[in-house]
């Protein structure tokens, strides 16, 4: 009979000793019941703790970011040890995967579970990155959110931001761009309040680093109440007296800008408001002890930055850097450990020409480069240019990866805390890749290249429901992260020969003709053949996408010969192919109309399109974004040529 041994008591510790029972369970039915217990002088059987309960030395520089796994087991037991309680529960599942589990995607049905007799495992890895993770976005429901903060953690991830969720999950729950197959059901701040509470309380349980911060949080600090958002957009609220000295001057006049206080930022010259926000966060840190980095927003908006005489004295980042301090000092007051963590989004890319942070070691900072293309990744090799200079609200916006780079090293050469990148790999970009084999590579070459640029990991901003036609791109996302060795090809194997079986390798070539008969350059308008008409105007291009029915024709054959297959995961992902097929097929009529350059014709046949495939939204909607999938296809569809002929 196998036994559990706890050596810690903390909550992520007491997880992982009850999932490695639950799997071991699951591998061998027969095994009968596994006792778990608290015994730090344990000798026998499976023995999980810190590295330092076993006596072992622990390289981790920053407990709160540094996850270490030891693995030293036999057939019947041995250590499972990580450098913090989260790096405990790492060590259970990669245990587990070492014996053959696989966690593919969200959900029990994106589980590989072997039915075998456990194998000893030696292992030891000390994470390549530090913060690795993923924040709400898109159109989640929380059952999707809870499945996601599960998926994520057993494959190492170890960040987790939970910022504005009142968005994102309004947004599924009215079902937007749906409400004629699904009619909305609203739900109330304070419904969506308690639900934050459950996935805060769901990551606690693994050690999770939560992140919390809100492009809303500088308005509120002042004054606003985030609630207000919408009446102010609707026109339904104005502007009070007081609250207008408050906010940015524009053009000699001061006001909401986009008429929503989101998007509009403030007059930071004035001593008090800087206070205000300052307080604002260190309050907020108090009240959430269970978050381990508040973040220093700005308005989510560019160019908009106060323009009177005392502002225009310093850069936007330079303010925030006092804002930065002074909370800081409050913090350290208090004796909180909080971090604090802030970027270089949008007009904040200038660094300060003035400020500089006072204790480093209180910082994350984060590289956000919001404006960069993807159809190009970051490499070693990439030449970065010297930054355009800076001209208040009238600067150019970066476009590459190696401009957008420019930036953040303009930074990192004043600020030597630790830094990430904030990226949006599964945001808006990835729908413009159907096949998703373009962009899983690109995902791949941006994570190798991270350290090259002093950059010590990644936080996604982007949808948690990128499983269509498989998750792929999300495994190599988690698994490059956790390991910069690792090669492409052979982890695609891998993944793939679990979720399709061995005519995985077909699968592969069909996904690999439908991102080049796409052409992901082509879908973020590099491929344009005559300005004039619109970026995506390509006659020649649109021959390729004229392929992409009879592709879909033998990849529906195929599928349809593997109606039930061995594993479970196996089974989900042949029946995905399938509506995927539709998907793409209908993608390449529309955007073939976009070709030519009948721009009326494409929108009128995407609108159609999705409206009926919609009907579809309920069965795909843990694993496709179809809210946030629309949005992206309708935001280039709906470009208008400079000049229509």
């Amino acid at each position: 009979m196998y036994k559990i041994y706890k050596l810690s008591l903390s909550e992520p510790v007491e997880f992982a000793a009850s999932e490695l029972k639950k799997y071991l369970r699951m591998m061998m039915p027969g095994c009968g019941e596994i006792n778990i217990s608290y015994d730090p002088k344990a000798t026998d059987g499976f023995r999980l703790g810190l590295l330092e309960e076993f006596g072992l030395p622990n390289e981790a520089e920053d407990p709160l970011l540094d996850d270490i796994v030891h693995i030293d087991t036999t057939e019947n037991g041995g250590i499972l040890a990580g450098s913090n309680p989260r790096s405990v529960l790492f060590a259970v599942y990669r245990f587990l995967k070492e014996n053959g589990c696989r966690f593919l995607f969200p959900g029990a049905d994106g589980e590989f579970i072997p039915r075998k007799n456990i194998g000893a495992v030696k292992y030891y890895k000390k994470a390549d990155h530090r913060v690795r993770g993923h924040t709400t976005e898109g159109d989640p429901s929380l059952e999707q959110a809870l499945l996601y903060i599960d998926y994520q953690t057993k494959n190492e991830l170890n960040a987790y931001g939970l910022s504005q969720i009142f968005i994102y999950h309004s947004r599924y729950y009215a079902h937007r761009y749906n409400e004629h197959n699904r009619p909305p059901e609203p739900v109330s701040r304070e419904l969506v309040e308690q639900w934050q509470a459950l996935c805060e309380a769901e990551l606690v349980k693994r050690g999770a680093i939560l992140r919390l911060g809100g492009h809303s949080w500088p308005t509120q600090a002042v004054g606003f109440d985030p609630a207000d958002n919408g009446l102010y957009a609707r026109g339904k609220k104005m502007l009070s007296e007081e609250l207008r000295s408050k906010v940015a001057m524009m053009n000699g006049v001061r006001g909401l800008h986009k008429n929503n206080p989101h998007f509009t930022n403030v007059c930071w010259s004035q001593p008090a408001l800087r206070s205000a926000y300052a307080k604002f966060l260190a309050q907020k840190a108090m009240e959430n002890r269970q978050v381990a980095m508040i973040g220093i927003s700005m308005a989510d908006t560019s160019h908009n930055h106060c323009e009177c005489e005392e502002c225009q004295k310093y850069r936007p980042s330079d303010f925030m850097v006092m804002i930065a301090n002074e909370a800081d000092d409050i913090l350290t007051e208090n004796g909180m450990k909080t971090k604090l963590f802030f970027s270089d989004y949008i007009d904040m890319a200038f660094p300060p020409s003035k400020m500089r942070i006072k204790n480093p070691d209180r910082f994350v900072f984060q590289h956000a480069a919001i404006t960069r293309n993807y159809t190009e990744s970051l490499t070693a090799d990439s030449v970065i240019p010297e930054p355009k200079p800076y001209v208040r609200n009238k600067w150019e916006l970066p476009r590459t990866v190696e401009e957008c780079m420019s930036y953040y090293k303009g930074w990192r050469e004043h600020f030597p805390c630790t830094g990430v990148s904030f990226e949006y790999h599964f945001w808006l970009h990835q729908y413009r890749d159907p096949g998703m084999l373009t962009f899983s590579r690109r995902i791949y070459e941006d994570n190798m290249a991270l350290k090259h640029f002093d950059i010590d990991g990644c936080v996604e901003d982007g949808s948690n429901k990128s499983f269509f036609p498989n998750g792929f791109a999300d495994h190599i996302f988690s698994a490059s992260l956790w390991d910069r060795e690792l090669d492409y090809e052979a982890e695609l194997e891998d993944y793939f020969s679990h979720i399709y079986g061995d005519d995985w390798k077909q699968v592969k070539e069909y996904l690999e003709k439908i991102s080049a008969a796409f052409d992901h350059g082509y879908m973020c308008g590099e491929r344009c053949a005559d300005p004039a008409r619109g970026e995506l105007y390509n006659p020649e291009h649109a021959k390729d996408l004229e392929k992409v029915p009879a592709l879909t024709a033998r990849i529906r054959q195929l599928a349809e010969a593997h109606p039930v297959m061995p594993t479970r995961p196996q089974t989900v992902c042949w029946r995905l192919l399938l509506r995927h097929a539709q998907w793409c097929e209908k993608l390449a009529e529309v955007f073939a109309e976009k070709c030519r350059g009948n721009n009326e014709e494409a929108v009128a046949l995407f609108e159609s399109f999705t409206k009926d495939y919609g009907k579809y939204d309920l069965e795909l909607e843990r694993y496709f974004d179809f809210g946030l999938a629309v949005k992206s296809l309708e935001n280039i569809l709906k470009k208008r040529p400079k000049i229509e002929l």
